[in-house]
């Protein structure tokens, strides 16, 4: 059971603490010069009117800040928008802690669950605004409820935290600020799945401006999808919503109403050169001081092609903080020596990932011959063993490492030896022995041949801005070649990336490291253990059938898949910790059974850059998507001295 009040939480010592309601002497609260001034004109109500009864109150990490300045950000390519989870668009009901220790009140002043885990009751904060002054209530939670997640015509896939026994949870309007949430059967993750980067679309649907798109609420919808270039209203209302992907979501945003410290006024999609987010004015956090947040007015995204152009510009000082795209092994000592031409300095980050790179196969894949051979699991150890590890840990690791698969780290109680290390021996005789029994006709460049006779071709296709992968690659190749694999490598933008693997049938295979490698994390993120959604990228055809059994795309997956996947159902509705930790034992021994995929070494702590100017950044802090880095350390109380 999970009881969040009103009160302060776990949060780690050199990080933004969450505390209790202002007491009255501390309620006169201030704003931003610049918001003053459209109250003095008329353009903007009082604070307090902006406000709700109850904000949020934040303890900055190092002291109280001043308003005003711009956090200069860059994004890379056109399909990297996922990376504004990490910026401006973190905001669910609960959030996670600062140390990943458990969860925390956020958009919600009040979440409880029941002894059975089924029942949850959720208030939201009285007052509270969206970014163009619309109040924020139930209505807007039961609105996404009837729209997004039911509403089978508009048929958006996932929030899979919201079903359980593979039915959605009920919803229950008590009043303006209350609702509770009941499961047909427990669901001990809910809370923590809610705080995940960008679960939680309720904190996301603005009803009073996504009804004008949808026929149930407006009768003209047709007529306005067509003004906006769609043939029918479902097609407009999917864009609106923007709950395909995350680049939906925030594509040509800046009339859509957030909940964020920052709202776009240029949004992606709508400048080619830059996208830029103003602070809101309705925003429902205040610090210790009762000074509304956030301290900066902006944050200004350089749009950039790649990450050598990305790479330059945080050099020469023009990009505030950054881990993502840049902070790769090789480029730690070129950073390192710009420090004082760039103004910045570093802050760790400690790894959460499954492996620096993971090999993905696509079990599913539409040509026979090729998805026969790819889910034989000798095939994919025979591949593995063919990696010189060590080499490729040496070479584009600089020797940071060591071999493994994608599995848990050592320290943590879930550790599986076998899963960490089987197949890691590097043996190309044993390779080509393997090999040798599964495809052994081979043409007369020595490349194999498979059951058609057709050259044994295999297409890795990756995100070109991905540059470990690429350096990777480049020594990748030669060895698999060496047992007689025909392999290629195919770079691409991050957004065709998207396109062909996350939402294909037809790619060969794909490379990825996210994924978690140890306790909380690694059972909402088991993506390399049991295929539960779209991150399992080697069973797009399984995970749908995990998820929507009716999906025309979906396949029933084998007996020891489907043990995976009803594990991971009983985990779910397990709501104590030590149940939980036993049952994602059970899940990592199939996993290891399985060996859905392969890796190369799990890895070692990272490193960002943040410019000198910037105050109350946490020093050390988790490297992930799912507590998406370093948005739980609260950036809105991010200030330039």
């Amino acid at each position: 059971m999970i009881k969040l009040k009103r009160r302060a939480f776990l949060a780690g010592t050199s990080a933004a603490l969450i505390l209790p309601a202002l007491p009255v002497f501390a309620a006169d609260f201030r704003e931003a010069d610049i918001l003053k001034t459209k109250v003095s004109s008329g353009a903007l109500p009082g604070l307090k009117d902006r406000l709700p009864e109850n904000p949020l109150v934040v303890k900055p990490v190092e002291s109280v800040g001043k308003y005003g300045g711009d956090w200069n950000m860059a994004l890379v390519g056109g399909g990297s928008l996922s990376m504004l989870f990490r910026y401006q668009a973190y905001e669910p009901l609960l959030r996670y802690t600062p140390d990943w220790s458990g969860v925390t009140l956020n958009v919600a002043e009040f979440f409880e669950g029941d002894a059975d885990s089924k029942v949850y009751t959720i208030r939201l904060r009285k007052g509270m605004k969206w970014s163009d002054g619309h109040p924020y209530t139930t209505a807007d939670i039961k609105f996404w409820y009837d729209t997004v997640f039911t509403d089978k015509r508009v048929a958006f896939v996932g929030q899979d935290h919201w079903k359980s026994g593979g039915k959605p949870a009920k919803l229950e309007i008590v009043d303006e600020q209350t609702f509770k949430v009941t499961f047909d059967k427990p669901n001990g993750l809910f809370p923590l799945q809610v705080a995940w980067a960008n679960n939680d679309q309720t904190t996301r649907t603005p009803k009073h401006y996504l009804e004008q798109f949808h026929i149930d609420y407006n009768p003209k919808a047709d007529e306005l999808a067509k003004q906006r270039g769609f043939e029918s209203w479902i097609a407009s209302f999917q864009a609106a919503a923007g709950f395909q992907d995350d680049n939906a979501f925030f594509l040509n945003s800046s009339k859509k109403p957030c909940v964020h410290a920052w709202m776009f006024t240029i949004a992606p999609g709508e400048n080619t050169e830059r996208a830029v987010a103003e602070r809101n004015p309705y925003y429902w956090k205040v610090d210790t001081e009762g000074n509304q947040l956030p301290y900066m007015d902006r944050i200004v995204y350089q749009m950039v092609a790649d990450p050598q152009v990305l790479l330059l510009k945080a050099m020469q000082g023009e990009v505030d903080l950054m881990d993502q795209y840049i902070a790769t092994p090789n480029n730690k000592s070129v950073l390192y020596d710009a420090r004082e031409q760039g103004g910045y300095d570093f802050y760790t980050l400690t790894s959460t990932e499954a492996n620096v790179m993971n090999f993905i196969f696509n079990l599913n894949h539409n040509d026979e011959t090729k998805r026969k051979l790819f889910r034989n699991k000798d095939f994919r150890a025979a591949l593995s063993i063919a990696l010189d590890r060590q080499s490729l840990i040496d070479a584009v690791l600089v020797g940071q490492g060591a071999p493994a698969q994608a599995s848990i780290k050592k320290e943590d109680p879930l550790y599986n030896e076998q899963l960490a290390t089987q197949f890691t021996a590097y043996d190309v005789d044993k390779a080509n022995a393997m090999l040798d029994q599964l495809v052994p006709k081979r043409d007369d460049q020595n490349f194999r041949l498979d059951e058609k006779g057709r050259r044994l071709t295999i297409i890795f296709e990756i995100d070109q801005a991905r540059a470990v992968f690429l350096d990777l690659f480049q020594l990748v190749i030669p060895m698999f070649q060496a047992v007689g694999i025909d392999a290629q490598m195919r770079s691409m933008d991050r957004s065709l990336w998207e396109t062909r693997v996350r939402q294909g049938r037809d790619f060969d295979a794909t490379a990825h490291q996210f994924g978690a490698n140890g306790g909380v994390a690694a059972m909402l993120d088991p993506r390399y253990y049991v295929p539960t959604d779209a991150n399992a990228m080697y069973a797009p055809a399984w995970q749908l059938w995990y998820r929507d059994r009716a999906n025309a795309n979906a396949e029933e997956p084998p007996e020891s898949t489907k043990n995976q996947l009803a594990l991971y159902d009983k985990l779910k509705a397990t709501s104590d910790a030590s149940g939980q930790r036993e049952v994602m034992k059970q899940i990592l021994q199939g996993a290891a059974d399985n060996f859905y995929v392969f890796g190369i070494s799990l890895p070692p702590d990272g490193y960002g850059i943040v410019k000198n100017t910037m105050k109350n950044i946490t020093k050390i802090m988790p490297n992930s998507f799912g507590w998406p880095t370093p948005a739980p350390t609260m950036p809105e109380q991010f200030y330039k001295a």
